[in-house]
């Protein structure tokens, strides 16, 4: 006879744990008892010694389904320490200090479903089935362990059936926390009419198909509803919302209707029906004109579309229910909230902010404590490539083995804002929170942060930001009454790259994005680092710019592009003249322009990647202005992937008269990539008339060839063989695979993002990783 003490760590609580253990000991015979501590499950196995070793290895390759395990730590006890067990036993959570790891949510399993739609069973159309395996989790938890009345389920007593499920080791739901069913679960409703629950769900698919729109409660807030097939609901909706071009996010009935519209492969399909089901941006199929099917303005003009699966039961019940309604099998399902402002979460907000932009608001009273709004992946070498990391995959944290110890917040970027908590070397990264230029989005940013520092019982020492001093985030982080560190944006995103591949040497950072505060006070964004935790050099850039017209030439890519054709010339009368051909704008919006470059009126010196895109887009007559952020870039690069499908090699090179090695020195001998002369080409053959796809294609290719030169100067002078690819740029696959590929072709080892968005998204883990080391610098 043998006593073992067993500590389990990893994603361990609200995913059917100690049931499963409790299975496990009585499948093995042995005795002992589990219990929940908060960081870890704490397991005593008493038993002979063969039957211990089989109960650890069921506990070790057989955990629930959405566990993820990420150590177990084994140690001999004497039998007299704690006695001798005589059944096996589920013990009360206990709150202990140490490591923690918070369960997202988790999308309804197979089981459920058929459970749902099975009329002889009891909980048959229960619009919040749930099970040890599914369910809400980090969107309705107040504090750790995860229990009952730690959750906002606590407002919903058990009824007996769903008590005696909860209690009996046979069953799914043991210890389910969520679990409830039609009499004693949470109800749905619709805001300011009489109908609830069943008459609630009718109404509700009775006004989508006939053409409304519907605000519908999830698990993490509301999301604006209608249906995908018809083109008049849809162009209803971007007017509403003013949002004329911006792709909506689809929901559709099955993988078998998403099969219909899109290509999918075997592992996108496998996450599309996974337990986490974020949105997945697939290719669309060709169809025929007249076939029936997406309608065109769900995303116009882009060969792909974001496309999801049910998650929730609500989510489920719209498309299948017993009420003879036959319904689309796609469903726009774009978030619920006004532009900029962060996803609405309760009736109160949704009354508010969505009355206007929908006929109906279907809710119910089963309260989100932390806003979740869906996950976003696009898929780069068959891998999944993160755009927007959120629901089913935050607080998942990112663990480096670098020996850090301490706490840490970083308060992120101004765009896409997440934040991040570093404990020691684990470092939890928010769900996606918003665009903080409404101060909506900035209350959700200081409430959640509030929220994740009570669920991780941390206590930060610093607070992390960005440099730029105008930026709420930065307010944020200078409020919480902590020591503040502002990190270089650029630089942070190099460190978000580096700390997702768990790098701890100097790399050369390629940070291609729209803007950041640089350290001389100008406008940054194309730029070649030498980083590392400790700090960075500036080693070189594209080209400087004039940035004109503030805020309004990050939407008006015309406006970059006559600022550079006139670098270029240096010749106003040329410049109007090249504008004149290509048809960028008209005479007096360019004499107002070039009359502001001459005066320096409201410009700034910029080396900006993503306004270089959006000005070769204009250059090119695909788009001149952008409508939503990164409309023009996005459009260029269909342009040249459209161009790369009809033709696999271009041996023409983008400047006749110079090798991409000839790199201009500034005065502080920075490394400058030649982007002017690549604009002067392009322009040059725009106006010869060459295929705008062609020479989207090449300016790719030779941009692509311009960041390979500039880290093979930097390796030479350094000796640093190895290069980070972060920022909002490298979501441009086209322009990753060119460069990934060629610096792999000169032998560099190269780390880019995978799970961690390579966009501001992902900023607030850099942020947080400086910190970290900042923290240990100063003990």
């Amino acid at each position: 006879m043998i006593t073992k003490k067993i500590r389990v760590y990893g994603i361990v609580q609200g995913v059917g744990f100690r049931p499963t253990v409790s299975r496990h000991a009585a499948a093995a015979g042995i005795t002992g008892s589990v219990c929940n501590k908060g960081p870890y499950v704490e397991i005593f196995a008493q038993g002979e010694e063969k039957c211990v070793k089989d109960f650890l290895e069921k506990l070790e390759n057989q955990p629930p389904k959405r566990a993820a395990i990420l150590k177990i730590n084994t140690e001999d006890v004497k039998e007299e320490e704690y006695g001798k067990f005589n059944d096996f036993q589920i013990i009360e959570s206990e709150k202990t200090k140490g490591e923690i790891f918070v369960s997202p949510d988790i999308a309804i399993c197979e089981e459920c479903k058929k459970e749902m739609y099975d009329p002889k069973d009891r909980r048959y159309l229960h619009p919040f089935i749930n099970c040890t395996c599914c369910g809400p989790r980090l969107t309705i938890l107040d504090a750790l362990p995860y229990d009952r009345e730690r959750t906002s389920m606590k407002e919903f007593p058990m009824c007996p059936d769903c008590a005696s499920e909860y209690e009996d080791p046979a069953t799914r739901r043991y210890d389910a926390q969520p679990v409830c069913c039609n009499d004693c679960g949470p109800e749905v409703y619709l805001t300011g009419r009489e109908e609830r629950g069943r008459a609630a769900i009718i109404a509700t698919r009775k006004m989508i198909q006939d053409g409304g729109i519907v605000a519908i409660k999830g698990i993490g807030g509301f999301h604006l509803c209608c249906d995908a097939t018809n083109e008049e609901a849809v162009q209803r909706l971007r007017t509403l919302k003013n949002r004329p071009a911006k792709p909506f996010a689809v929901m559709a009935r099955d993988v078998e209707a998403v099969k219909q519209e899109c290509l999918v492969n075997e592992v996108q399909e496998e996450i599309l029906d996974g337990h986490q089901k974020p949105i997945l941006l697939l290719e669309k199929r060709k169809k025929s004109a007249d076939s029936t099917g997406l309608c065109k303005s769900v995303a116009p003009g882009n060969p792909k579309v974001g496309i999801m699966l049910p998650y929730a039961p609500v989510q489920m019940l719209l498309f299948r229910y017993d009420d003879g309604i036959q319904m689309p099998d796609y469903l726009v399902m774009t978030s619920g909230n006004v532009s900029g402002a962060p996803i609405c979460r309760d009736d109160k907000e949704a009354v508010e902010e969505l009355s206007h932009l929908c006929d109906l608001i279907f809710s119910h009273d089963r309260k989100i404590r932390i806003r979740a709004d869906d996950s976003v992946m696009d898929f780069y070498k068959g891998e999944p490539y993160m755009i927007r990391r959120s629901r089913g995959y935050a607080p998942l944290p990112t663990m480096v083995t670098m020996p850090w110890k301490g706490q840490v917040l970083a308060a992120g970027g101004e765009l896409k804002n997440t934040f991040c908590i570093g404990v020691d070397g684990r470092f939890y990264l928010s769900p996606y929170v918003g665009d903080l230029e409404d101060l909506r989005t900035v209350k959700a940013l200081q409430e959640t942060i509030h929220r994740f520092e009570t669920l991780l019982e941390v206590e930060p020492e610093v607070a992390a930001c960005d440099l730029h001093p105008k930026y709420n985030s930065t307010v944020v982080a200078e409020e919480l009454g902590l020591p503040v560190v502002k990190i270089q944006h650029h630089y942070a995103h190099i460190l978000s790259c580096m700390a997702e591949n768990d790098r701890k040497e100097q790399v050369i950072g390629v940070a291609f994005d729209g803007t950041g505060y640089g350290t001389d006070g100008t406008i940054w964004g194309g730029e070649l680092l030498l980083a590392d935790y400790h700090g960075f050099e500036r080693m070189g850039s594209i080209e400087p710019f004039l940035q004109i017209g503030g805020d309004i030439s990050a939407k008006e890519g015309w406006r970059i592009a006559v600022s550079l054709i006139y670098q270029q010339t240096q010749d106003k009368e040329q410049t109007m003249e090249i504008v004149k051909k290509i048809n960028l704008c008209s005479e007096p919006e360019c004499k107002v322009l070039l009359a502001m470059a001459d005066r320096k009126m409201n410009a700034v010196l910029s080396t900006s990647a993503g306004r270089l895109f959006d000005a070769v887009s204009a250059i090119l007559g695909i788009r001149t202005k952008s409508t939503f952020e990164g409309e023009a870039s996005m459009a260029l690069e269909f342009a040249a992937e459209a161009y790369e499908k009809e033709i696999w090699e271009i041996d023409e090179p983008a400047d006749g008269e110079s090798d991409p090695d000839e790199e201009k020195k500034e005065p502080e001998d920075r490394l400058i990539m030649k982007t002017g002369s690549l604009i002067k080409y392009l322009t040059e053959k725009k106006t010869e008339g060459i295929q705008a796809e062609k020479l989207a294609y090449i300016f790719h290719q030779k941009l692509a060839d311009l960041i390979i030169c500039g880290c093979r100067k930097i390796r030479k002078k350094t000796k640093c063989n190895c290069v980070a690819l972060s920022g909002g740029v490298f979501q441009n696959r086209l322009l990753l695979r060119m460069v990934e590929e060629g610096l792999e072709k000169e032998h560099f080892t190269v780390l880019r993002h995978h799970l961690i968005p390579a966009n501001d998204g992902g900023i607030a883990l850099g942020q947080a990783a400086y910190a970290m080391q900042y923290i240990q610098e100063g003990k």
